[in-house]
């Protein structure tokens, strides 16, 4: 199995639409209705994720599964990327841009969030959460 083919091509499509809704969500609320940090981020992955699950199983993925178990792993898949990449990236940013204002800092945090979900999160949905056996 190649790990970058026509597969990845639809995760990324998926992607651009996800990122289209859960960005704007995401930047709304925290810019705009000063919302925290956390509960932006997080408002973006839950929206998304719920649009992501549908459009990678059936579209990207093609899977015919129907279980709790695949659920059950992409909540695990989406949760623990999320922790890895937004755990990792407010420190980083915060490290990176000690002069900057703590809202550059997040804005740029989330943006880097962003990029680290995305990698991680297609490693686990190709690899585990819609593994073709």
């Amino acid at each position: 199995m190649k790990l970058f083919d026509k597969t990845t091509i639809k995760f990324l499509i998926v992607g651009v639409i996800n990122t289209l809704v859960g960005t704007s969500i995401m930047f709304f609320l925290y810019n705009l209705l000063h919302v925290s940090y956390w509960i932006s981020s997080a408002s973006n992955y839950i929206i998304g994720s719920i649009v992501s699950y549908f459009l990678n199983k059936y579209f990207t993925f093609q899977s015919k599964e129907k279980s709790l178990a695949m659920v059950a792993r992409f909540v695990i898949n989406i949760s623990v990327c999320y922790l890895l990449a937004y755990g990792c990236a407010k420190p980083l940013m915060r490290l990176a841009l000690k002069d900057a204002s703590i809202a550059v800092q997040e804005n740029l945090a989330m943006l880097t969030g962003m990029i680290l979900f995305v990698i991680l999160n297609y490693l686990g949905q190709r690899f585990v959460v819609f593994k073709k056996n």
